[in-house]
């Protein structure tokens, strides 16, 4: 009875756990709002940059009518302005990534203008279809040949060639089997 009285009671427990991560953590409209990042970080958009591209940083975390100096030096872009707005009192800037920028993850850096609070985001540079990688196409010179050469003229004398072997092959096997001989 005890055994099944501690199942019962673990698997209510599991479910009741279950049921509550499942359930959402607020309901109604604030549900639809999209989720911004904490006051103290840096927002970079777009999160995934191709050299080249242009790319927006902003930050809550300067206050009201606080600017801020933005360093991509780690992408090669260097030092970039983030200039206050009304919008929620947030300071924003761009840069753009440079041509030369190698695939990887680099932190971005707003340092606020009033007091010495830092921020940081990070960019992801990826390569886009200018820098895609070329695939080789055509053919090879090995020396092994190929079912199918760029000269439809040999490919015929092959394929005529290979017939005209089978049908002997199967000609001196039938005489053969016939008694005839060779």
């Amino acid at each position: 009875m005890r055994r099944t009285a501690r199942l019962l009671t673990g698997t209510a427990l599991a479910v009741g756990t279950a049921a509550l991560a499942a359930a959402p953590a607020y309901g109604g409209a604030a549900a639809t709002r999209p989720v911004r990042a904490p006051t103290g970080s840096l927002e970079v958009y777009p999160s995934t940059a191709i050299p080249g591209g242009q790319v927006t940083v902003n930050t809550a975390a300067c206050g009201d009518k606080g600017g801020a100096t933005g360093d991509a030096g780690a992408v090669g872009a260097g030092v970039f302005t983030l200039a206050p707005t009304t919008h929620q009192g947030e300071a924003i800037g761009q840069f753009q990534v440079p041509p030369s920028a190698q695939p990887g993850t680099y932190e971005i850096v707003a340092k606020c203008a009033e007091g010495s609070r830092q921020v940081t985001g990070d960019l992801v540079v990826a390569l886009g279809a200018a820098h895609e990688q070329m695939q080789p196409r055509g053919s090879l010179k090995t020396g092994v040949g190929g079912a199918l050469g760029p000269d439809p003229v040999q490919t015929a004398a092959g394929v005529t060639a290979l017939a005209v072997a089978a049908a002997g092959g199967t000609w001196l096997l039938h005489r053969r089997a016939r008694g005839d001989g060779i």
